[in-house]
C-alpha cells in the first residue's frame, strides 16, 4: 500500500477517513502490505484522535471481512447472544444459556479464553473433562437445533483482523479506546450469526471499565454498530467493585453455576442472569414482553428448571456430567486454606480487581493467549460486602498448587478485604 503513511499523517493530524481507506488499511495488514509498525502507529493515532462514528462503523465492517461469516438462517430461529466485558467469577453465561433455552428460546456464543485477571467462559467449560469446545459449524448449528443452547470456541476464521489489532493494542497502550474496543467486540458478535445480543456491560475496579461515563460510551457505540448491521443490542451495566458470586476460578466457578442452576446459587449471581435473560428472551422468537420474560427466568431459575438442559448440553459437546452429580469429578487443587476474619464487624469491600489476581497468580488465568491454565486453582468468597463475620470465622479459602502459593494467595485475599464496625448494606448489582 503505497499510501499508509498518509493514512497514519492524517489520523494524527485529527482528520477523518472514508470508510474505503479504513477498509484498505485493514485489508493491507491482513495481507501484508502494511507492517506491524505502520498498523501500531494508526492505531494509536486512532486512540489519540478519536474515531468518529462513521469511522468506526468502517472499522468495524473491514474486520468483520476479513475472515468468514456464521449463516444461522437456516435454522429458522432467532438466536440470541451476550457478551460480557470481563470480570472476576463472571460465571453468567454458564448459567444464562441453559437458562434461556429452557424456555424455549435459542442460544448460540462464540467465546474466548481468560487473558489477565478475568475468566474466559471456554477455559470454564474445559475444567469439565471430555468438554469439547472446538466444534465444526456443522456441529454449532446442529446442537442449537436439538439442545437450544451452545458455547463455542472461537476456532472458526472470524474477524481474524480482530485478534490481530487486539494483539498489537495489547503491546503498545492503546487498549483503553471506545470505539477500537467497540468495533473488536462487535465485529465478532455480527460474524457469529446472531440476530440479538445483549451486553454485560461491568463496572468497576475489577472490570475493563471502571467508570460509569466509559461504560456507556462503549454501550451506545456498540448498539450503533448494532443498528447498523440489523443486529438488536441492548446493554446492561452490572456492578464489578466485589467478585460476582462466590467462586472465582475455573472448576469452582463452574461448581457454583450447578448450583445456581439447582437453585442455590448467590444472590448476586442470580440478579445478573435474570436480567440479562429478561432482555434476551424479550428479544427473541418467543413473543414474551420483558415483564413476562423476567418473570419466566426467575421462577424457572430458583426452581431448578434449567439443570437438566445444563446436563444436555454438557453431554452434548461430549462432557462427562457426572460431576453434577458428584463435584468430586472436577479438577480440583489439593492444598487448600482458609483465611479468617481478624475481628468482628461487617464487610465493607472486597477488592474485585485484588481478588482476581491472586486467582491469576495462582494459575486460573493466563499471560499471554496460548499458556496454559490451572482448571483446579481459585478462591472462595464466604462472605460478601454487606455480610456480618465474627472474629477467626473463615472469611475465604483459596485452592493452590502448593503451600507457598496459597500462603502467598492467603495474604492478598485477606487484604482484599475491608471490615467496619457497623452494618453495611448489600450493593445493587445491576447499575444501569
Amino acid at each position: 500500500m503505497e499510501n499508509i503513511v498518509e493514512l497514519i499523517q492524517h489520523k494524527r493530524d485529527g482528520g477523518e477517513l472514508p470508510a474505503g481507506d479504513i477498509e484498505a488499511l485493514i485489508a493491507g495488514y491482513m495481507s501484508g502490505e502494511v507492517a506491524d509498525y505502520q498498523m501500531s502507529a494508526w492505531l494509536m493515532a486512532a486512540f489519540l484522535r478519536g474515531l468518529t462514528l462513521a469511522e468506526t462503523l468502517a472499522l468495524t465492517g473491514a474486520m468483520i471481512a476479513s475472515g468468514d461469516t456464521l449463516d444461522l438462517s437456516g435454522l429458522g430461529r432467532r438466536v440470541v447472544d451476550k457478551h460480557s466485558t470481563g470480570g472476576v467469577g463472571d460465571k453468567v453465561s454458564l448459567v444464562l444459556g441453559p437458562l434461556v433455552a429452557s424456555c424455549g428460546a435459542v442460544f448460540g456464543k462464540m467465546s474466548g479464553r481468560s487473558l489477565g485477571h478475568t475468566g474466559g467462559t471456554v477455559d470454564k467449560l474445559e475444567s469439565i473433562p471430555g468438554f469439547r469446545t472446538g466444534l465444526e459449524v456443522d456441529h454449532f448449528v446442529a446442537q442449537l437445533r436439538e439442545v437450544g443452547v451452545c458455547i463455542a470456541g472461537q476456532t472458526v476464521n472470524l474477524a481474524p483482523a480482530d485478534g490481530r489489532l487486539y494483539a498489537l493494542r495489547d503491546v503498545t497502550a492503546t487498549i483503553d479506546s471506545n470505539p477500537l474496543t467497540a468495533a473488536s467486540i462487535m465485529s465478532k458478535k455480527i460474524a457469529g450469526g446472531a440476530q440479538a445480543v445483549v451486553l454485560d456491560i461491568k463496572v468497576g475496579r475489577g472490570a475493563f471499565f471502571t467508570n460509569m461515563g466509559q461504560a456507556r460510551g462503549v454501550a451506545h457505540l456498540m448498539e450503533e454498530i448494532g443498528r447498523a448491521h440489523g443486529m438488536e443490542v441492548v446493554s446492561v451495566m452490572t456492578a464489578m467493585e466485589q467478585p460476582l458470586g462466590h467462586a472465582v476460578g475455573n472448576s469452582l466457578e463452574v461448581l457454583e453455576a450447578v448450583e445456581a442452576l439447582a437453585g442455590r446459587g448467590p444472590a448476586d449471581l442470580a440478579a445478573v442472569v435474570v436480567e440479562l435473560a429478561a432482555n434476551l428472551l424479550a428479544l427473541s422468537d418467543l413473543g414474551w414482553d420483558r415483564e413476562r420474560s423476567r418473570e419466566e427466568a426467575g421462577r424457572r431459575l430458583s426452581g431448578g428448571e434449567a439443570l437438566p438442559r445444563f446436563r444436555r448440553w454438557v453431554e452434548a459437546q461430549g462432557g462427562d456430567a457426572s460431576f453434577i452429580d458428584d463435584p468430586g469429578r472436577l479438577p480440583l487443587a489439593p492444598h487448600r486454606l482458609k483465611i479468617t476474619a481478624p475481628a468482628d464487624g461487617y464487610v465493607s469491600a472486597i477488592d474485585a480487581l485484588a481478588a482476581g489476581k491472586a486467582a491469576f497468580r495462582l494459575g486460573a488465568g493466563r499471560r499471554r493467549k496460548g499458556d496454559a491454565v490451572n482448571h483446579g486453582v481459585g478462591l472462595v468468597l464466604h462472605a460478601k460486602v454487606g455480610d456480618r463475620v465474627g472474629k477467626g470465622e473463615a472469611i475465604a479459602s483459596v485452592y493452590a498448587g502448593n503451600t507457598e502459593a496459597a500462603g502467598r494467595a492467603a495474604g492478598e485475599v485477606a487484604a482484599a478485604y475491608e471490615l467496619a464496625p457497623e452494618p453495611v448494606p448489600a450493593p445493587p448489582v445491576i447499575i444501569g
